[in-house]
């Protein structure tokens, strides 16, 4: 299955909503400190976005193998159990993630009902909130597509090995220093 162009969705997303954050915030400043004058929704729409790039960038970082893990457990272990003890932590992420999911879904479901707004924008508190539920969906398919990689034999670990792309980055970083002392 293709889904590069799933990833890509994601990560222009993430690009928008960082640029579309950082241009609020640097007008709202400019506003207030050059024209005397504030956006009175600039701080909320602000904080929005951010809560956007944290349920969105949870994904993404399980994606790119980003998240930080303790596997000085697992690795002391035969490949087996640690593969077996790698499929269990990951069946307990998807049930983690499809818990919050769900208390996500009935708190969006309740802001939908009570029908409040946003406090400086005319906007439903519902909306800026769906992003709960959506990044907790796009979590669970990521920790969905490892399993299915784990129990495929294509991928051993749950989360990225940080020693392993520390010495794959520096190693990478002598071959670059030895090509141009040539």
């Amino acid at each position: 299955m293709n889904a590069n162009w799933f990833h890509r969705l994601e990560e222009g997303l993430i690009a928008f909503l960082l640029a579309a954050m950082t241009l609020i915030t640097f007008a709202q400043v400019v506003a207030r400190y050059v024209f005397n004058y504030s956006f009175t929704w600039a701080l909320e729409l602000a904080m929005f976005i951010f809560g956007g790039l944290i349920f969105l960038g949870l994904s993404y970082g399980v994606r790119v193998r980003a998240h930080i893990g303790v596997d000085a457990l697992i690795k002391a272990l035969p490949k087996k159990a640690a593969r077996i003890t790698g499929i269990a932590a990951c069946i307990l992420c998807l049930i983690y993630t499809a818990i919050v999911f769900y208390g996500a879904w009935v708190y969006v479901s309740k802001m939908y009902t009570i029908g409040i707004l946003a406090q400086d924008m005319p906007i439903p508190q519902w909306i800026p909130r769906l992003v709960l539920p959506l990044g907790f969906a796009l979590l669970f398919i990521r920790f969905a597509e490892i399993l299915f990689d784990m129990l495929r034999g294509r991928r051993a670990q749950l989360l990225g090995d940080e020693a392993e792309d520390a010495l794959k980055h520096a190693s990478e970083d002598t071959s670059v220093i030895k090509q141009e002392v040539k």
